[in-house]
């Protein structure tokens, strides 16, 4: 008796070490994940060829600088998987565009997309301008900015103060 009372309690704490340890796995995982998200954001460059930011409610893309030149970032939730997918930094127009258009086919099979988190059922991103939080997918702020070599500003959306994520898990 006092043998199975002891293999029980031996038992308890071991399947509680492994709980605890997945549980501290997935948040140094989360914390990782974040940080690139949050390293994304903080180098977001302004382009006149593509948005700098555009949420679909599926994918976020962003254009980012990078070492050599300028870089298209999606981030996408698919199928309970958040995935990040980056393309060759640029330094022509024309070559942006083209990753534009080609991020817009992904479908999260390819091979240069990062598989990050599992178990992500929704998310939605919030963007701060005009002093308030507004659905990112609702019409943003618009500037007038005057294009290189345009002798009229053309209007385009204007880089919001902040990104607020809410993802559940």
């Amino acid at each position: 008796v006092m043998a199975m009372i002891g293999w029980r309690g031996l038992d308890s704490m071991v399947r509680s070490r492994d709980v605890g340890q997945r549980a501290s796995e997935r948040t140094l995982l989360l914390s990782a994940v974040i940080g690139q998200w949050e390293q994304d954001l903080q180098s977001v460059q302004d382009t006149l060829a593509v948005p700098a930011l555009a949420f679909d409610g599926a994918s976020l893309r962003l254009t980012r600088r990078g070492d050599g030149g300028i870089q298209l970032v999606v981030w996408s939730l698919r199928e309970g998987v958040w995935r990040r997918w980056a393309a060759a930094p640029v330094t022509r127009v024309a070559d942006l565009q083209e990753h534009w258009m080609r991020s817009q086919q992904l479908q999260g099979t390819e091979a240069a997309q990062l598989k990050l988190l599992d178990g992500a059922s929704s998310w939605q991103l919030y963007f701060h301008q005009g002093g308030a939080w507004s659905n990112a997918q609702s019409t943003g702020v618009v500037a007038a900015a005057a294009a290189p070599g345009a002798s009229a500003p053309s209007s385009r959306e204007q880089l919001p103060a902040g990104v607020r994520l809410v993802i559940e898990l």
